[in-house]
């Protein structure tokens, strides 16, 4: 996978190749937006009509990393009104593609697709194959252990760690820490700053790389019959019942957002509960059921890093935010859009 540094200069070849007549042209190397510094921004002169385009490099180019960079433009085009706003990838698909043409965006990418739409200039191409296809797969940052350094870093994205730190909050030892930074800093999702501590760079992108790899059912599900009905007090004595146990527990998916976000119902409550979840069910006097036919779902986690960053909420316990959008976006029928809202309203990337 190619470096975003390596994307941004590309990129600002690809757009110069695409204008060959323009004039006066020059980068922008300081400029910002929205309070950060923009990926790429180039002015140059068509005839007489002096234009600035600015661009967005995101390392994947698939819809989920897309349509963060979408909301980064659209802040871009709220500051700066004159700028034609464009995203950049290795590979934008079709998929992609129309969800920027939909946001009246434009695009470029290094396979040989293109879409740009501003005042007399249109320039539309399409068809081109990933001429970059991921040669070293994402799935080895996204395993489990591997996993507890990523939820550590989402869940506070704006501190600044030194190795040894990171480490200890995850739980995992010093040399795994440091392959995991590696890789991170081989995709630019991380930097170090002159003390040599790491800044997560590229939240967004973290977090939907580790979304595509990742669904709330890679834990051991047991569901159970529910005689009252789901709502806070049942949550409640759940709690209770894993608290007596001596467990650990975090409510997630619609039960975790409607302690972060109120619900209007909730139609099956889903709680992280470690180890067997049989004791807890025993005190609640529940007995199993098939998921469809169960209320209750007590996930048995399949690494302890879920438990990273749990929040409080009224007197419950909660996933951290990162986790909970990560369980939500492929939780169905409304999940990706629950996750979208938490994702917009409460985490800021």
């Amino acid at each position: 996978m190619l470096k975003t540094g390596e994307i941004r200069r590309q990129a600002a070849q690809r757009l110069r190749e695409l204008f060959p007549r323009a004039k006066a042209w020059e980068e922008l190397a300081d400029l910002r937006a929205a309070g950060k510094p923009v990926d790429v921004a180039v002015k140059f002169r068509l005839g007489d009509a002096e234009q600035l385009v600015v661009v967005e490099v995101s390392s994947l180019g698939q819809p989920r990393q897309i349509r963060a960079a979408v909301t980064r433009l659209a802040e871009i085009r709220r500051e700066l009104p004159a700028a034609y706003p464009v995203a950049a990838s290795v590979y934008i698909g079709p998929q992609s593609a129309r969800i920027l043409k939909d946001n009246s965006l434009g695009y470029v990418d290094l396979s040989g697709n293109c879409y740009l739409a501003f005042d007399q200039v249109l320039i539309e191409k399409e068809g081109k194959r990933n001429s970059r296809p991921s040669t070293r797969p994402l799935r080895s940052l996204f395993a489990p252990r591997a996993t507890r350094v990523v939820r550590v870093l989402l869940a506070e994205p704006q501190r600044a760690w030194r190795l040894e730190e990171l480490a200890r909050a995850a739980e995992v030892s010093l040399g795994h820490s440091h392959n995991v930074m590696s890789r991170l800093e081989d995709l630019r999702w991380v930097e170090r700053d002159q003390a040599q501590r790491i800044h997560l760079s590229k939240p967004a992108d973290l977090l939907e790389a580790w979304c595509e790899s990742y669904t709330y059912r890679a834990n051991e599900i047991t569901s159970y019959f529910v005689p009252e009905r789901v709502n806070r007090k049942l949550m409640a004595d759940v709690a209770r019942a894993a608290t007596a146990e001596g467990r650990r527990y975090a409510f997630t998916l619609s039960a975790g957002l409607s302690l972060v976000a109120p619900q209007p119902r909730l139609s099956g409550l889903f709680c992280y509960v470690e180890g067997n979840p049989a004791p807890v069910a025993a005190v609640l006097g529940l007995r199993p059921a098939a998921e469809a036919d169960g209320a209750l779902h007590l996930l048995a986690p399949y690494d302890s890093g879920v438990f990273h960053g749990v929040l409080e909420k009224a007197g419950l316990k909660v996933v951290s935010l990162p986790q909970l959008y990560a369980d939500l976006v492929h939780y169905e029928p409304r999940g990706a859009a629950q996750a979208e809202h938490l994702r917009r309203e409460a985490m800021g990337y």
